[in-house]
């Protein structure tokens, strides 16, 4: 199995956290004139909150809020696919596939939790049931570029490298994680023993990928550290290059 993570989806529409974030108040104001405007709003900056503090490590937090969300509206997929994601990420794998589940029963078209459950059973090692999810979200969704990825992830942990290489030439084709993509071909070249090949789709990656000093973008940077020492195996003076 990669020792990197496979890609996660959560719902959260970086449309609405612009418009959180930049109306000025006469704007907000004329909002909570109608109710249900203001609720959706309120709604909105919670999700946004739950999602900052995820990306800040406070899981607890992150948990906690999504929580109250699905207190108050307990129909609501995406609020449990969203908490699935982040007890994931923190290592309570059993309450993320509970919730991944019950988000699927209520809405079974919800693309992000067939992939995020997906990962959730690649990480286990399940790799055939988190390909019929991958397959799944990429029905409901065929430009879904995550599921794409981990599909090709997936296949290469298999030993498929063919058909790992041709997902990750679709996933190119929709413009986005360009370096996640460059680099996810590369391994794949090295490991099916195309090592020039890997070296050249890896330093496409170090281009397009978020430099350490500057991002906080855990991901990427965690991706770009194994891009280097990826890098730094093939190009020593041991290992020769046909």
């Amino acid at each position: 199995m990669n020792t990197h993570s496979f890609l996660a989806d959560d719902d959260q529409q970086n449309k609405q956290y612009k418009y959180v974030l930049n109306n000025n108040t006469n704007k907000v104001q004329k909002h909570r004139e109608n109710d249900r405007s203001a609720s959706t709003l309120g709604n909105n900056c919670l999700r946004s909150f739950a999602l900052k503090s995820a990306q800040q490590g406070d899981y607890t937090e992150a948990i906690a809020t999504l929580t109250q969300l699905i207190y108050r509206y307990p129909h609501n997929a995406v609020d449990y696919n969203n908490r699935g994601l982040i007890y994931f990420q923190s290592g309570e794998r059993g309450k993320a596939l509970y919730d991944y589940n019950t988000a699927l029963k209520l809405n079974p078209n919800l693309a992000s939790a067939y992939n995020n459950r997906a990962n959730y059973y690649a990480a286990c090692g399940e790799l055939a049931a988190a390909l019929a999810d991958y397959d799944q979200a990429i029905d409901l969704n065929p430009v879904h570029v995550r599921a794409w990825i981990n599909r090709g992830i997936t296949w290469r942990d298999l030993g498929q490298y063919e058909q790992a290489i041709e997902n990750f030439e679709v996933a190119q084709i929709f413009g986005q994680l360009e370096g996640h993509i460059w680099a996810e071909r590369g391994r794949t070249y090295h490991l099916w023993g195309d090592w020039n090949c890997a070296i050249a789709d890896y330093r496409r990656a170090l281009t397009q990928l978020p430099s350490l000093e500057t991002t906080r973008d855990f991901t990427g940077s965690r991706l770009r550290l194994q891009i280097e020492n990826w890098l730094k195996d093939l190009l020593s003076p041991e290992r020769p290059i046909w």
